[in-house]
């Protein structure tokens, strides 16, 4: 009983060094977000000027009078598909850990997710925003980063496993439009996402692996790193007691998650279905500017390819790499004059309107803890 109070009483400070790490972290990155915000307005801006230059407004007013809306719709529906399944991924580990989750709740974390993860470069930020959120909602620090882990693991294994599929089904086609530089990025993005895959998945699993790593970094900041006159960890074995405690947790309730088998199922379900549904986007706005003659699975295919290369750009959103990778793989298939509008519509979708919806979640929910 005793022992039981006291891994409490750990849990309680652990979550409260979290927070107060994490709203150190928000506070120090509020400057980052901003230059964030102010490079994707360049892009998108630059992106404008360069259209109307590129193609004139006669040819884009024509082009726009002559689209099918019914595919621009079909469009956001697919990204509003899209919300909905990152949300169940998320929803379903919460739901056996805190049994009265909301699903709504759900859609709220993810989406404000979907905001940092566009705000900052290789998407690092929506994860350490989605754990302070779910803190200060009352959920433990592991139990949300079991959570997070869990859903990235699903998530990315399927991407990974549907790219690959997709890439050697379609290799004779890929090969005669892409040269071996793009092989070799799309490479290094296969191998990226799979490492962390790996990482993760070992670290939920392996408490000793994590804690060989941990102790002696631990050790060595508290030894090595100082800020002015102040060490990071005034005592490391305080610090190592106390993590070792929350990793303890965290591989309980990922491995708690893990023994059902339905839910890991049903999450790989919806995580394969969230990939399509993605891509699809991408062949809503081929359709939507009339043009033919390329599969359904051939655009899915070069869009999962454009996905890997993504990966590798470290801009906020992969701005400029996701453009300029669009125009390059797809500007052959695409008829003349409509690739630069695609591209615009494209990006609408599945970044500009993430960070606006995101912004909608997230602003009230700031303003209450503000209030608070």
């Amino acid at each position: 009983m005793k022992e039981q109070e006291s891994n409490e009483e750990n849990e309680i400070i652990i979550t409260k060094d979290a927070n107060n790490k994490q709203e150190y972290e928000i506070k120090k990155n509020k400057k980052k977000y901003g230059f964030n915000i102010i490079l994707i307005i360049a892009i998108f801006s630059a992106f404008l000027i360069y259209m109307f230059a590129h193609d004139g407004k006669e040819t884009i007013r024509e082009i726009l009078n002559t689209a099918d809306y019914k595919w621009i719709i079909a469009g956001f529906i697919c990204l509003l598909l899209v919300w909905i399944a990152e949300s169940v991924c998320l929803h379903l580990p919460l739901k056996r850990i805190y049994p009265k989750q909301k699903f709504l709740n759900s859609v709220k974390i993810n989406m404000i997710g979907q905001l940092f993860n566009n705000l900052t470069p290789f998407a690092t930020g929506g994860q350490v925003m989605q754990v302070y959120i779910m803190n200060k909602e009352g959920k433990r620090t592991s139990d949300s980063i079991s959570v997070l882990t869990m859903k990235f693991v699903i998530t990315q294994g399927m991407l990974i496993v549907f790219s690959i599929v997709m890439i050697i089904s379609q290799f004779g086609y890929l090969r005669g439009i892409f040269n071996n530089a793009f092989a070799w990025i799309a490479g290094i993005g296969i191998f990226l996402n799979a490492a962390c895959v790996g990482l993760f998945v070992l670290a939920a699993l392996n408490k000793n692996f994590v804690m060989k790593i941990a102790k002696p970094i631990i050790r060595f900041l508290h030894n090595k790193i100082h800020i002015g006159k102040h060490q990071i960890f005034k005592d490391p074995d305080a610090t190592i007691k106390k993590f070792d405690s929350s990793v303890e947790n965290f591989n309980k309730q990922f491995k708690s998650v893990a023994k059902n088998k339905s839910t890991i199922i049903f999450m790989s379900i919806v995580g394969l279905l969230q990939n399509i549904i993605y891509y699809t986007i991408t062949y809503t706005v081929y359709k939507a500017f009339g043009n033919s003659g390329t599969s359904y699975i051939q655009i899915i295919t070069i869009q999962a390819v454009l996905m890997l290369i993504m990966t590798v750009f470290p801009t906020p959103g992969a701005g400029l790499g996701a453009e300029g990778g669009f125009l390059i793989l797809f500007n052959s298939i695409f008829q003349n004059g409509t690739i630069n509008l695609s591209i615009l519509f494209w990006r609408i979708c599945v970044f500009y309107l993430p960070i606006i919806v995101g912004a909608l979640f997230f602003i009230p929910t700031w303003r209450k803890e503000k209030t608070r």
